[in-house]
């Protein structure tokens, strides 16, 4: 799941070198924190969040395939 979080953002991006995925497993869920350079935290996000929310979409949706629950939080 990290992988295809990274490979995703980093199409997006200008600074490719500089995303992150970090991966946290909690009792309920497992948290995934994407990372990006500070120029290109505005191209992940997206007008009104629909980038990620386009993103978060896709991680879920992957995750309900193997019946786990996922989160994503993107940190600037």
């Amino acid at each position: 799941m990290r992988d295809l979080i990274a490979v995703i953002a980093k199409r997006l991006v200008d600074h490719p070198d500089d995303v992150v995925v970090t991966e946290e497993v909690r009792p309920d869920a497992t948290v995934y924190r994407l990372s990006v350079h500070p120029s290109d935290v505005g191209k992940i996000i997206g007008k009104q969040g629909r980038v990620a929310n386009a993103l978060r979409t896709v991680v879920v949706c992957a995750a309900a395939k193997h019946h786990k629950r996922v989160l994503l939080d993107i940190e600037s």
